[in-house]
């Protein structure tokens, strides 16, 4: 059995105390991890809208996103994550990129 999804049992009371803290400090800071990647995805908006401006490109690129579901569509089946879920996450990314796209456009144009 693959020691990850291994079933913990415990001794006693603290140390499932403990276990709960050290689980709840690790999400803590992976979700400030998340948060930091968040950033700096959407911070290369500037440069992809740049790019498909000069290009001539909409912002909405269906090939592109297709190609991003299928992606985390074969990873959520790898990792055995709920895909719909996922598929959820990745659609709110693509859509703070696509307004932060749209934004940076806008303020190009306007000054």
């Amino acid at each position: 059995m693959n020691k990850e999804n291994e079933i913990k049992s415990f001794n006693n009371k603290e140390d499932a105390e403990n276990l709960l803290s050290e689980s709840r400090n690790r999400i803590d800071e992976i979700d400030n991890e998340i948060f930091n990647l968040i950033c700096q995805r959407t911070s290369l908006a500037k440069d992809i809208a740049l790019a498909k401006d000069y290009l001539g490109m909409p912002i909405y690129d269906k090939k592109r996103e297709d190609a991003i579901y299928a992606k985390i569509e074969k990873l959520s089946e790898e990792n055995d994550i709920d895909a719909d879920i996922i598929d959820q996450i990745v659609n709110m990314l693509t859509i703070l990129s696509k307004n932060e796209q749209n934004e940076i456009l806008r303020r190009n144009v306007d000054g």
